[in-house]
This record gives structure tokens, sequence and C-alpha cells, in this order.
């Protein structure tokens, strides 16, 4: 872990912290191996149900500091032997539900993040925009996800394509947000969210969302019985000491 990238965890809920207020959370080398290193402790961590990702200071993320560099981090060996999926952001396999409260701004690797989230919860201050076109540089991974969390393409390339910021009303209407509420709300929000997915047992959990994902892209049947291989592996494990069904 580093100082830019806070890991912190209240039962359950885990929140990871964007820290780098001065900078309005601009990723930089150090920022991108905190970041890595938070989401490997969040797999790893059987305590920790669910994640909130969040932003500290005025911005949630503004993309990446181009002037330090670094935001993709440092690997060895040659170009296409660089490894494609290693971040939370292109890929890394995060069953665990996770929550993005967005306060700010939100642009470029901090929007790819938020569109990678399971639920995102805008503030009334959110600002949401893909500025590389306007810069010369393509944003790849973002493109991939946007029209995944915008049902309407053109809109989705309406923000990708554009370079333009859009507010939280618009990021609600569209399908990118999920809540918008006041900004002094939003970790709350967030964490009130967090508590309501913590009442289901987290296997099942996991494998829910597994299914809810997986099952767009495969064939039916295949999905039938990858669901059905899900449930009976699921339901042979002991549940957490700590958990028990809410009362209804």
């Amino acid at each position: 872990m580093s100082d830019e990238v806070l890991y912190e965890r209240d039962g359950h809920v885990a929140t990871i912290t964007y820290n780098r207020p001065e900078k309005l959370n601009a990723i930089n080398g150090p920022m991108r191996d905190g970041l890595n290193a938070a989401w490997q402790r969040f797999l790893a961590d059987d305590a920790a149900w669910v994640a909130i990702v969040t932003g500290a200071g005025r911005a949630f993320c503004v993309g990446a500091d181009t002037k330090e560099g670094g935001s993709v981090g440092e690997f060895a060996g040659s170009f296409f032997e660089m490894p494609t999926v290693n971040s939370f952001e292109s890929g890394l396999e995060v069953w665990k539900p996770t929550i993005a409260a967005v306060g700010g701004y939100c642009l470029g690797y901090g929007l790819t993040a938020v569109a990678t989230c399971d639920f995102v919860i805008a503030a009334d201050d959110a600002i949401f925009g893909m500025p590389e076109v306007r810069l010369g540089v393509p944003t790849i991974v973002g493109a991939m996800r946007l029209p995944r969390r915008i049902p309407n393409l053109q809109r989705a390339l309406e923000l990708l394509l554009t370079g333009e910021q859009f507010d939280a009303q618009w990021a609600l209407d569209v399908g990118l947000a999920g809540w918008v509420v006041p900004r002094a709300q939003l970790l709350e929000e967030a964490r009130s969210l967090a508590r309501r997915l913590c009442a289901g047992a987290p296997l099942a959990v996991r494998a829910v969302k597994e299914m809810a994902y997986r099952g767009q892209q495969l064939p039916w049947t295949d999905a039938v019985r990858f669901g059905e291989t899900l449930r009976r592996y699921v339901s042979s494990q002991p549940l957490p000491p700590d958990w028990s069904a809410p009362s209804r």
C-alpha cells in the first residue's frame, strides 16, 4: 500500500480511497501501485464482503497524472509481453460487490474505474468525462466499459468521442449512475447500500453477481450448467459464523 491510496475496513465493508487530494487524485506511479495493492488486499480479505471506492477532497479522480506518468504501472518485458489485465479497471475479476461513491470530477481512468463498479452513487456536484480524445490519446478500456454501462450507445459515444463533461443528472438519466444524492450524504448513502448488500450470504452474493455478468456472454445451456455448478458448490460451503439470514 502507499500513502496515495487508503484501505480501511469497517465490519464487512472495505473503503478504498484515492488519496492525492492536492492533485485532484490524479493517478501517478505510486498511486497505481497502491490501487493494485488495495484491490488485491480486498480480494484476499475474507472478512471484506463489499468495497466502496471514493476519492479524498474535491474530486473522485481526474484521470492520469500527465506530468508524472506511470498511471498504468511498470512491467518487465517487451511491449507485447506486458500484462493486459493488470488492474481493477482493465478486468481484474472481483466478484464481491463494488460501489463507487463519486463526488466532484470523475475523468479518464477515474471514470473507467467507476464504470467497472457494480453500483454508482453520484453526488450532486459530480462531473463525468473522458477527455482523452481532446489530448490526442484514445481511451481503450474506457471505450469497452462505458457502452456496457450506458444502454444507449449514442449517449456512451457522446461521452467518449466529444471529450465533453457531463453532470450528475445526465449520468443518472443515461444509466451511468444509479442514484444522485447531496454531497454531504454521499458516503453514508454508499455505506447504507453496502450494509444492505451484506445482508446476503457472501458466497451466494458473489455467485449471483458472477452469473449476472457471465450469463450475458455464455450460450444459454452453457450458462445454466455453469450456474448449477456454482450453486452446488456454494450450497456445500459453511456459512460465515457472523452471518445469519435477516428476519422477515
